[in-house]
């Protein structure tokens, strides 16, 4: 797998808050990024896993209890 560069503009208060973040796991603030992403994305597919093997065993979800659903 290749990679592609994205450029992103963003203001100074946030590029600190973000070295902040990368700084405490020992990261740069290009891996923290990405691997923040990387993980938002696993869990948005992660949801519509679950919501389709719900619709596929006929888990009705809003009369489930909310506590069996793991997120």
């Amino acid at each position: 797998m290749g990679s592609t560069v994205l450029s992103l503009r963003m203001d100074g208060e946030l590029l600190d808050r973000l070295r902040q973040h990368a700084a405490r796991r020992g990261m740069s603030v290009q891996d923290y990024v990405v691997q923040t992403l990387v993980r938002d994305d696993f869990d948005e597919r992660f949801e519509a896993a679950v919501d389709e093997t719900e619709k596929f065993y006929g888990a009705d979800p809003c009369h489930a209890d909310p506590a069996d659903r793991v997120t």
